[in-house]
């Protein structure tokens, strides 16, 4: 099965509009990539995802680029193809995404002893209030590994994007 045309509209679901959002992000960031690449220009692309977290692109560099089009400089100040601070922040923030994984590694373990814990023969000695309380834990446990892993696949592929010299 090939590729379909879809419509174009807004993605009812909002973790669909989350995965979509991403993947597509993802490839605007390449094509942009692209496009400095080919013709030598400089790009610089920033996009707020549903929940409002900002995300960027640039070539060298998004500040350069900002500069460049605010202030109307007609040649880019230096040469570097990505500024130091701009790779530090990604990889800061890379960091700090990893770390937060693995919190959230660590609270799903400590929820699932406690959960083990609290059943002394089985799931079906649990009281209605007591399945809701733990239906409620594990959706919220999964929302934030999405997120988490959401966050970690778009700071990776912006490292990448980052990292990648320009021919």
């Amino acid at each position: 099965m090939g590729r379909r045309k879809i419509e174009i509209k807004m993605v009812k679901d909002s973790s669909s509009r989350q995965v979509t959002f991403s993947k597509r992000r993802t490839g605007l960031f390449k094509k942009a990539n692209e496009l400095a690449t080919l013709c030598g220009a400089e790009v610089a692309v920033v996009v707020f995802s549903p929940g409002g977290k900002p995300f960027s692109f640039g070539h060298p560099n998004v500040d350069s680029v900002a500069d460049r089009f605010l202030n109307q400089d007609p040649e880019p100040k230096d040469g570097n193809v990505i500024g130091t601070s701009s790779a530090e922040k990604l990889n800061q923030q890379l960091t700090d995404l990893l770390k937060q994984s693995q919190a959230e590694k660590k609270r799903g373990e400590i929820l699932d002893k406690a959960i083990k814990a609290s059943h002394k023969t089985s799931i079906d000695d649990l009281s209605l209030n007591e399945l809701e309380k733990l239906k409620r834990s594990l959706e919220n446990l999964r929302e934030n590994l999405k997120v988490q892993a959401n966050e970690m696949e778009a700071s990776s592929s912006l490292l990448l994007l980052a990292n990648k010299p320009a021919k």
